[in-house]
């Protein structure tokens, strides 16, 4: 019996740290950068390498991301890609967690995503996928 009210009560707790921005999207994202056209370039992502030509990492949601392309021959380029807060999930967190639901998806950082709206370089693949274009004029 105790066993079994422990599992309640663990599974009630674990329901109420939840919330719809965290269930539906999670805190981190996956990020797909591509330097078209530079197979070759080397992309740092926050200021880290990542790879070359095109590189997909994980990313938190409640952060903006630097993107520099960098090549021999060419001038680097910085991308600045900035997010936007999650409206709709927030809303849903609102009306079904309550205050619980408001403080998980801003804590988590659950509550924003990339600015795919207002930026054509961003493309929403789904709500965890991202594809970022970064363009170079670079002629090689």
């Amino acid at each position: 019996m105790k066993k079994t009210a422990i599992f309640l009560l663990t599974l009630f707790v674990g329901l109420q740290l939840s919330s719809c921005g965290v269930m539906f999207g999670g805190s981190r994202y996956n990020g797909t950068f591509v330097a078209n056209g530079r197979p070759n370039a080397d992309i740092y992502i926050n200021g880290e390498k990542s790879g070359q030509g095109e590189v997909t990492k994980i990313l938190k949601r409640n952060r903006p991301v630097k993107v520099e392309i960098k090549e021999d021959g060419c001038e680097p380029l910085t991308k600045n890609f900035e997010n936007t807060f999650r409206t709709g999930n927030f809303i849903l967190s609102v009306l079904s967690w309550g205050i619980i639901g408001i403080g998980v998806d801003l804590g988590t950082g659950a509550s924003y995503k990339p600015d795919h709206r207002n930026d054509p370089s961003i493309t929403k693949l789904s709500d965890k996928n991202f594809k970022f274009s970064i363009d170079s004029n670079c002629e090689n």
